[in-house]
């Protein structure tokens, strides 16, 4: 692959450069913290709660002892409900904190402006 024909400045190739790894820094503490994060999914108000971190392991169950009276169809049901339920929270946590980030580390002079030899007047 030529790059020569990109009419990019060294200076603005560098910054593209740190900016890239300052973002991968940034995406590998976004990921650790949803390794800390947990959520709570819900179904059945409440009877089913499912615990699940930020990266999509579930970590804990909890049913009402009430619920145990229904059949196994009603409970497997409610349980799938309430890891859904969890699935869509951790996906939202993760689109707000990626959106975050992006909003962040996007440079003002990306457009390669920068030493192109043009100057406002």
């Amino acid at each position: 692959m030529n790059f020569n024909n990109l009419n990019i400045d060294k200076d603005t190739l560098n910054d593209l450069m740190k900016t890239a790894q300052e973002m991968q820094k940034k995406m590998q503490g976004i990921q650790q913290d949803l390794s800390n994060t947990e959520v709570t999914g819900e179904a059945g108000g409440g009877f089913v709660k499912i615990i699940m971190n930020g990266r999509f392991v579930a970590k804990r169950i909890f049913l009402d002892p009430s619920l145990l009276k229904e059949n196994k169809q009603v409970i497997e049901d409610l349980i799938i409900a309430g890891i859904n339920d969890a699935t869509r929270k951790v996906e939202k946590l993760s689109q707000d904190k990626l959106l975050s980030m992006s909003k962040q580390a996007i440079p003002s002079d990306v457009s390669g402006s920068k030493g192109t030899g043009t100057a406002e007047k």
